[in-house]
């Protein structure tokens, strides 16, 4: 059976691992500590990969292929191509983990194709694939206040006072990837989207 790809966005690097535009990095860590995986550089695919199961493999849960991409988000798609192609994947088969600055912190939204809405890593996957038809877990992180610009308050960390809430929000995203494997998106959508 083919694996599901669930491709956390970010920024590589660690300047970068506490901002708001990094949350995808934040799931797709969490999904490989509940799986027991490690990530590692897969040659030829521009990206850091996990694989492992949802459950004991024995029982034949779905496999996992967890990714972050090693480049910077508005070049994620070259790295999302050559990790369809390497593991003989259609988009489909794909879930995207991203922030998004129209959902309130604390919610979150999974659904299926749509627009890139101004998400440079959401452009740059569309533009290489041809195609927006794959699955999206969007995490909440509002707009900026004022008129702080959009990509500043996307490459700042969240305030410390929210730590916690981000972590809830990191496990509730990765409830609803392992939601949207076992039992598919109208459940999933129910369950999670706020």
């Amino acid at each position: 059976m083919s694996p599901w790809l669930v491709v956390g966005l970010g920024n590589p690097g660690p300047a970068f691992a506490s901002h708001r535009h990094n949350v995808g990095y934040r799931v797709a860590d969490e999904l490989a500590r509940r799986m027991g995986v490690r990530f590692s550089v897969k040659r030829g695919t521009r990206a850091e990969v996990a694989e492992g199961w949802l459950g004991p493999p024995g029982d034949g849960p779905p496999r996992l292929v967890l990714a972050k991409s090693r480049t910077f988000m508005n070049e994620t798609g070259a790295a999302v191509t050559r990790l369809l192609s390497y593991y003989k994947l259609q988009p489909d088969q794909m879930i995207v983990i991203h922030d998004e600055l129209d959902i309130d912190p604390g919610q979150l939204r999974v659904k299926f194709g749509g627009g890139d809405n101004g998400h440079n890593g959401l452009r740059s996957i569309r533009q290489s694939l041809g195609t927006g038809d794959f699955f999206r877990v969007r995490i909440g992180v509002g707009r900026p206040p004022g008129r702080q610009d959009p990509a500043d308050f996307l490459l700042s960390n969240f305030p410390a006072s929210t730590r916690e809430d981000v972590e809830v929000e990191v496990s509730r995203a990765a409830d609803a990837i392992e939601s949207l494997v076992l039992v598919g998106l109208d459940k999933t959508q129910s369950a999670f989207n706020s």
